[in-house]
């Protein structure tokens, strides 16, 4: 029998695909009484340690525990953890209500109970629809319910906001935190940041299938200050004179202005205004679990060039010689641009080759019907001999006709 704490323990956990490492020695608890996000970028290894939890995938070394056992040994199972890893197990031509019948038949539990979860999820009124046609929400709120059917300890969850309006995600994170305050288990995979800030009380966070950090989201703030960003007319000037002041924790970050840690941003215009430095922009910066999520993930799956999160940069002085762009003295003239070889590819015009010229002085057009002047006799590619036309111009080779002799091709005139 299981020791019914409701606690998930992962211990050195690791999963291996033939060369893949996708989970590298995970380690985690999960307590009671909590909602646990479980973060980290797609293809860190979410679903597969919630997999090996969930006695789905064997793993390579290390063991997951539910209430002190392995998944395998929990007896029923359904009546100890309900879990949902895809929102995709329904027959598309049974109805939400038959759907929850069939799992209530397999746990051992009454068929009021599918009635039960319906109502509890918002699907009360859709019982009688075939899952078929439900949207991706309602599958969603439909799989939710499969997995309380056995009213259990500890709940599973990998992405449950997904398909979700904001309606639905904000009743999803009043449920989730009403169940965990019963005394429950609650552990969510999400890469939706906003949502799991909102929602968990601690976090495991997880990159290249290792532990990144693990504790509580107050502890994870704490790890980095709020600073105040800043925009001044002079950034040197300005540095200066925050360090005259005793203040130190200065950074200068991607965009251009500097970040000023450990100060409020009162202190940084009252320093500004006695250095006679103009501030074009002040803004506090809130510590917020997005951006040490990708400070901590930062470079798994990074497209090529500097991320917007990457570690900011200390202020550094410009190097001697540095100079800005000034503006060109009055009286400047810009040269005339000069001829320029032609491009790299450029090819000279094939031999023969002629651009169009106007007619010499005095060229007139000749009149209508003045016979041509005779031209020297050319190769006829048809093979047959070219006949004398009375009119004064070469007679034109006849074509092959792919469609065989037809009427009109026999006189002059156009008839048969």
């Amino acid at each position: 029998m299981h020791d019914g704490t409701g606690r998930i323990v992962v211990q050195n956990l690791t999963k291996q695909f033939g060369p893949v490492a996708a989970v590298q020695n995970l380690s985690f608890t999960v307590e009671p009484g909590s909602v646990t996000g479980f973060l980290g970028p797609n293809g860190a290894g979410k679903t597969t340690t919630l997999r090996m939890l969930l006695g789905l995938v064997t793993p390579t070394a290390g063991i997951g525990l539910i209430n002190g056992r392995p998944f395998s040994q929990l007896g029923n199972p359904a009546r100890v953890v309900g879990a949902v890893l895809e929102a995709q197990g329904f027959h598309p031509k049974r109805t939400a209500r038959n759907h929850l019948r069939v799992y209530a038949a397999a746990i051992g539990v009454p068929d009021s109970r599918a009635d039960q979860v319906l109502q509890l999820v918002g699907l009360g009124a859709a019982g009688d629809r075939k899952a078929g046609g439900f949207s991706l929400g309602m599958k969603q709120r439909l799989a939710l319910a499969t997995a309380l059917l056995g009213d259990p300890q500890i709940l599973v969850l990998d992405e449950p906001a997904n398909g979700l309006d904001p309606e639905g995600i904000a009743w999803l994170r009043t449920f989730l935190q009403s169940y965990a305050r019963s005394g429950r288990t609650v552990l969510i995979s999400s890469h939706l940041l906003a949502e799991v800030e909102q929602t968990v009380d601690q976090v495991v966070i997880i990159s290249r299938g290792q532990t990144m950090y693990y504790g509580s989201l107050d502890q994870l703030r704490d790890q980095q200050q709020a600073r105040v960003l800043v925009q001044p007319s002079d950034v040197g000037a300005l540095v200066a004179a925050l360090r005259e002041d005793g203040i130190t924790g200065i950074e200068q970050v991607p965009d251009g202005r500097i970040a000023v840690s450990g100060v409020e941003a009162k202190e940084v215009a009252d320093t500004a205004l006695k250095a006679g430095v103009s501030i074009y922009g002040l803004q506090e910066e809130k510590v917020d679990l997005e951006r040490l999520f990708f400070q901590l993930t930062n470079g798994q799956y990074a497209a090529p060039g500097q991320s917007q999160y990457a570690a900011p940069v200390a202020y550094q002085q410009p190097q001697p010689g540095y100079q800005q762009f000034q503006a060109p003295p009055p009286g400047y003239q810009q040269q005339p641009q000069q001829y320029q070889t032609p491009p790299s590819g450029y090819q000279q015009p094939p031999p023969g080759y002629e651009q169009y010229q106007q007619p010499p002085q005095g060229y007139q057009q000749q009149p209508h019907g003045y016979p041509l002047a005779p031209q020297p006799p050319q190769d006829n590619p048809y093979g047959q001999p070219q006949q004398d036309n009375p009119h004064g111009s070469p007679q034109q080779p006849q074509q092959d006709n792919p469609y065989g002799r037809q009427h009109g091709q026999g006189g002059l005139g156009g008839g048969a």
